[in-house]
């Protein structure tokens, strides 16, 4: 006997409260697989698994951290779009793939940051640097410069990938200095920093969460970030702004994000177990270390802003001529 239509759509919400019977209620029927659309040891592994660990606790359901990354974080990204929107595939979604992947690779992505996703929350904003190894003779970003004129394309950098933010920004810096220098693409940040450190690159730029420590130690000298005001936990570090360079404020976001058409209830449980670890004190005390920001937004707002991040972006990367080239 075929069930009624109106008995058909009203059965994903009801799962959620239903026995176990047939079909078991979320998230009870298996582990949260939670992509990271980089490599580990970056920015997003480390807020990724300080989140998940607080969140799998509220939830009472293991989540296994995954990381995917490649293509400018494009790559883990696609795959959640293309996930059963069950609330068993999340994803951290980051600014480098929801805004900058998508406006480079538009169509030939698969996917769309609004439409094929349902943003659940945001759950962190950091500034962006210019980082270099401390034993080179440039401690300002005035020295950079000077050091970039003397030398054209004799200095490197690395990014966290082509057609990641950081490389964005490094790209909009350089064409606003009027510079070229030579770009050392990489699969997550972990690596660049090991490469820095032995100098092997004299340079790179990352957030401030995954520099803090190496900030601190004196492992790595930031000559300037990309907030519009100066960090409190670094006041001495200046802002691109203040230094003549008006343009170059860019807050480097991630959120949480799952399927388009996951259902309501799933999703905001997601956002309540993402408030409860955005609270936790452990949480508290590691955005604290690394000078992180957590998230404000949830639901509706987290689907809105990232809308609005995507159309203030798409005019400054199309007019930037960043390529994925």
């Amino acid at each position: 006997m075929s069930l009624p239509r109106r008995t058909l759509m009203a059965a994903p919400a009801a799962w959620l409260a239903a026995p176990a019977v047939a079909q078991a209620p979320w998230p009870q029927a298996q582990p949260i697989r939670f992509v990271v659309p980089f490599a580990p040891g970056g920015t997003t592994d480390f807020i990724a698994r300080l989140l998940t660990a607080e969140m799998a606790r509220s939830l009472g359901q293991s989540i296994v951290v995954e990381n995917r990354p490649g293509a400018g974080a494009t790559l883990g990204t696609g795959q959640v779009a293309r996930a059963a929107p069950d609330g068993y595939t999340l994803l951290l979604s980051v600014i480098s793939s929801m805004v900058v992947g998508q406006v480079l690779r538009g169509e030939t992505l698969g996917w769309h940051a609004e439409r094929d996703f349902a943003h659940v929350a945001m759950v962190m904003s950091t500034p962006y640097l210019i980082l270099v190894r401390p034993d080179l003779p440039i401690r300002s970003v005035e020295d950079l410069v000077r050091e970039a004129r003397r030398r054209p394309d004799g200095l490197s950098y690395g990014s966290s990938g082509i057609g990641s933010m950081p490389h964005l920004f490094m790209v909009r810096f350089l064409q606003a200095a009027g510079l070229t220098m030579t770009h050392v693409p990489y699969r997550g940040s972990a690596q660049i920093v090991t490469d820095v450190q032995a100098g092997v690159l004299p340079m790179m730029v990352d957030s401030l969460t995954a520099a803090s420590a190496n900030i601190r130690a004196g492992t790595l000298r930031p000559l300037a970030q990309s907030w519009p005001e100066r960090v409190p936990a670094f006041p001495d570090i200046p802002t691109f702004r203040e230094l003549g360079f008006g343009d170059l404020v860019v807050d480097g976001w991630s959120g949480i994000a799952a399927p388009a058409r996951t259902p309501r209830p799933i999703l905001e449980r997601l956002a309540q177990a993402t408030r409860e670890a955005l609270a936790a004190p452990e949480v508290a005390r590691r955005y604290a270390e690394t000078a992180t920001a957590p998230g404000r937004h949830f639901l509706d707002d987290a689907q809105r802003y990232v809308r609005d991040e995507l159309e203030a972006w798409t005019p400054i990367i199309r007019a930037s001529g960043a390529t994925v080239e």
